[in-house]
């Protein structure tokens, strides 16, 4: 008997150790599956800062927002393309006939704060644009990944076929935009002007505006590169010669070496990195003897992405320029430090490199000002800022829509329904996103 019921006691043991082992197998084989489909970005709530400007801007209306991060989840996302792109709300068809036949190029030169890029880019977004993406070659390799990963989901969207190891101030930055220049040059989007962009931009007009604005009479047939004779407190920056340090900065070459003139006796100018340039401008640009010249003379300039267009564009010859233009075309709103007083009222978030990164505070001098974009933002310093301007950037570019809005293309949703707009054309899509 006893025998019988220590076999028992040996039987019901084993028994519950095969349960045990059948249970961990079961759950190990489990595991991945349910892994693979992670949930929508987490979100963080508007600021009451943030809440106080946009109900300024819309008057009753709170906005409950879908979400604001989602760089761990672009990072870990295994997500179809259909899925990603859905979840992270870019609009994916054009929202008017007009902006349709008059696709944009974009430059956007990247190398850190993944989620800016990501917002900065689902704001400019248009199915009917191109977009040529310049990742820094130093960027950290998760970081490329996450952007490589991003960019595939879109056909007219890519990376630049050549990436430089780009420094502040020097030759690799102008030679980025250049190669992306390159590449949209054969491109089959029949885009009528290419804009340039970093990462720390952010659109203040919508794509239909910045149609609007660059197919207006002044600027239809013309390049836009803000800029003036080189004031003689900036010529040591193309009558010196200066060396790049790889990836970090630029130095002067030996002990104040002088450079020669200009080729083509071309007057230099001084104005920003940025413009909006016409497509046969481009191609002036990449084939021109005396583009190529000024380029090859730039090589030892300090900053020449800030000579360098604005000079090729007073040559009277050249397709679109504009001999007259000075400072007109507003590209950037941007508060300079030493323009306190006189161009804005000071920076509500902090200076770095004399340039502010903008707070919640500025946001309604950015608004006001209606430039193209504004510079500069940091989603560690100051996140409730670019929280509130993507919002409201949204909200106007769905108000401006033509077609029906889909739910997935709303960034936040409102808390009453008292005003209608644009809501109307979708049902639910006010209580969902």
């Amino acid at each position: 008997m006893r025998q019988l019921e220590g076999t028992k006691c040996s039987f019901v043991f084993c028994m519950g150790i095969s349960i045990i082992i059948c249970s961990f197998i079961y759950l190990r084989t489990r595991m991945p599956t349910e892994l693979k489909t992670p949930q929508p970005p987490s979100c963080r709530s508007f600021s009451n800062e943030c809440k106080a400007f946009l109900a300024d801007t819309e008057k009753g209306v709170e906005w409950i927002p879908c979400d604001c991060k989602m760089e761990s989840y672009i990072l870990n996302s295994r997500l179809q393309c259909s899925n990603l792109t859905r979840d992270l709300h870019f609009i994916t068809r054009p929202l008017s006939r007009e902006e349709e036949e008059s696709p944009l190029a974009f430059i956007v030169t990247v190398h850190k704060e993944l989620e800016l890029f990501v917002r900065l880019l689902r704001a400019i977004y248009m199915p009917q644009n191109v977009y040529c993406i310049h990742v820094d070659a130093k960027a950290p390799r998760e970081y490329q990944a996450a952007v490589r990963k991003l960019v595939s989901c879109f056909q007219n969207t890519f990376l630049s076929s050549r990436s430089e190891t780009v420094a502040y101030a020097g030759f690799s930055r102008l030679q980025a935009d250049l190669n992306c220049m390159k590449d949209l040059a054969k491109s089959k989007i029949g885009w009528r002007k290419v804009v340039n962009l970093c990462g720390q931009d952010f659109p203040v007009m919508s794509n239909l505006q910045l149609v609007q604005y660059m197919q207006s009479k002044e600027w239809r047939d013309r390049n836009m590169t803000p800029g003036v004779k080189q004031p003689v407190s900036m010529s040591h920056r193309t009558q010196l010669q200066y060396r790049e340090i790889v990836g970090s900065h630029v130095a002067q070459k030996g002990l104040g070496l002088k450079k020669g003139p200009a080729p083509h006796n071309l007057k230099v100018y001084f104005g920003t990195a940025y413009y909006a340039l016409t497509r046969a401008f481009v191609d002036f640009v990449l084939k021109s003897p005396i583009a190529h010249d000024l380029l090859e003379w730039s090589k030892d300039t300090f900053s020449p992405d800030e000579h360098y267009w604005v000079t090729l564009n007073h040559i009277k010859d050249a397709p679109g320029s504009h001999i007259d233009g000075g400072w007109a075309g507003d590209i950037r709103a941007i508060k300079w430090r030493d323009h306190e007083g006189r161009t804005h009222n000071g920076c509500k978030g902090r200076y770095v490199r004399d340039i502010c990164i903008y707070g919640v505070d500025d946001l309604p001098w950015i608004i006001n000002r209606n430039s193209m974009f504004a510079n500069k933002f940091e989603s560690n310093t100051f996140p409730e800022a670019l929280d509130c301007l993507e919002q409201w950037h949204r909200n106007k570019v769905l108000n401006q829509a033509t077609v029906p809005i889909e739910p997935s293309w709303l960034l936040a949703t409102r808390s009453n329904s008292s005003s209608s707009s644009y809501f109307n054309s979708s049902a639910g899509a006010l209580n969902r996103c």
